[in-house]
């Protein structure tokens, strides 16, 4: 009994600050605390400026030829191109054309950039943030490329194909990846930084896990489960249980366990990223859908992801 209730507290210490951000973030909007325009220009702040600074101090003050494994990031890009595969193979089934691309895109691409490290961040403390973000430096790229080509295959776009250069340019432009290009070199061979930088820096890192939660919740329109579609539920299935179980499991197969195998759920499970909605709409999918998923991937999601660290937890295996 006593492991029971010292394990709950363990997954509660984990997720629920996390989601209670998020939820918050949603009552604020319903209050007119938070509107559209604050959560567009904060959102902005986040993406470009406080998370790529939190990603680049971490990566910063953490030992990379400890976290830094190449046969980790081969692994989660290798899973992550086979769970690509099945779902293109599996969206033929669908059968309106702007629902496919937006069922693969919601149910590989997670939000990393904000849940995960700050999932990451409350189980591990600077070294799971450090290991998380190098995933995601490869991650985000793999999201991005494969989110095009996703959104392409079915799309009616008068014959003018993928702009592989543009996507490409948006790629390199990321500000996470520029962060993690400095990062890297820089920890690696001990540049010096001045103390009013990094100081500043701290400030700014600081700000970013809050404020992004928040916009997160006020961001989600709940109003849009109401059209909750049977693509929207299967995609769900996929994002949170489908796809992370068989990943965990090839991982730990693998030998892989502590905080590495932590991270690997965390990374794998989180929740459909927000700017999938957008590219969605962008590239002519069905919004709507993307809406969804993106919603229901948030609800579902922390009680999955909590079930996960709980079993984690409760068998050994992510203890860091």
């Amino acid at each position: 009994m006593q492991l029971f209730i010292d394990t709950l507290s363990f997954t509660l210490h984990v997720t629920a600050p996390v989601f209670v951000l998020v939820f918050l973030g949603m009552l604020f909007r319903r209050m007119d605390l938070i509107n559209d325009e604050f959560n567009r220009v904060a959102s902005r702040l986040v993406f470009n400026v406080t998370l790529p600074t939190l990603v680049f101090l971490n990566l910063l003050r953490t030992d990379l030829t400890q976290v830094f494994a190449l046969d980790l990031l081969f692994y989660a890009a290798l899973v992550t191109l086979l769970a690509f595969g099945w779902l293109v193979w599996r969206a033929r089934s669908l059968p309106s054309a702007a629902d496919r691309g937006v069922f693969v895109q919601g149910s590989f691409r997670g939000n990393l950039g904000i849940l995960g490290l700050a999932l990451a961040g409350n189980q591990y403390g600077e070294a799971g943030l450090a290991l998380t973000s190098i995933l995601l430096a490869l991650l985000i790229v793999q999201y991005n490329l494969l989110s095009v080509v996703a959104l392409n295959l079915w799309r009616d776009n008068g014959g003018k194909g993928i702009n592989w250069r543009r996507m490409l340019l948006d790629v390199v432009r990321n500000p996470l990846i520029i962060a993690v290009a400095l990062a890297v070199p820089t920890s690696l061979w001990s540049v010096p930084i001045p103390q009013l930088a990094l100081k500043v820096g701290d400030y700014f890192a600081s700000m970013t896990l809050p404020l992004a939660l928040l916009c997160i919740g006020a961001a989600l329109d709940l109003r849009a489960l109401r059209e909750t579609s049977g693509p929207a539920l299967m995609a769900t299935a996929y994002k949170l249980v489908l796809l992370p179980v068989p990943m965990v499991l090839g991982a730990w197969l693998l030998g892989y366990e502590g905080m590495t195998l932590g991270i690997l759920f965390l990374v794998f499970s989180c929740p459909t990223a927000a700017a999938s909605y957008v590219m969605a709409r962008a590239m002519g999918g069905n919004a709507v859908l993307s809406a969804n998923i993106v919603a229901l991937t948030t609800l579902f999601g922390t009680l999955s992801i909590s079930l996960g660290v709980f079993l984690l937890h409760w068998f050994g295996l992510s203890q860091g």
